[in-house]
């Protein structure tokens, strides 16, 4: 959030906030797989299954999101 790093590109579904990243749709990737930030060290997300598909679990507060639309 503080260093604002373009982590990656996700296609979202729906218009509620970013609460997890499937793997699947991730559209483009800078992290290499590593949940750290690359421009500031700080750890963004958990590694987590839901629903039986591997998925990265946001830690709320600690990315910076745009592009999406919002009520």
């Amino acid at each position: 959030m503080k260093c604002r790093e373009l982590l990656y590109r996700y296609s979202k579904g729906g218009t509620g906030g970013l609460v997890k990243c499937l793997l699947e749709r991730i559209v483009e990737d800078r992290t290499a797989g590593d949940l750290r930030c690359h421009g500031c060290g700080q750890e963004f997300a958990r590694l987590m299954t839901i629903s039986g598909r591997p998925a990265h679990k946001i830690i709320q507060g600690k990315v910076f999101t745009r592009g999406m639309r919002r009520k």
